[in-house]
């Protein structure tokens, strides 16, 4: 219960700092987050979060390329 709750404040903070996501929608995706991640094993944690980082990589060059 306690994980959820702090998983949820942190999910409102991160809303805060993105345009796609509100308030309430970041705390919903935080409360999830904590539930999944304690489900989740090592091996899915590392493939999402190397997928994750994947992600920002081609974002940023597409973004390097439409600012040219």
């Amino acid at each position: 219960m306690i994980g959820k709750i702090i998983g949820a404040a942190v999910g409102a903070q991160a809303a805060q700092h993105s345009a796609r996501v509100g308030g309430m929608g970041g705390a919903v995706l935080g409360a999830t987050a904590a539930s999944v991640l304690r489900r989740a094993s090592i091996p899915a944690l590392l493939a999402v979060a190397a997928g994750g980082y994947a992600f920002k990589k081609w974002s940023d060059r597409r973004e390097a390329g439409k600012a040219d």
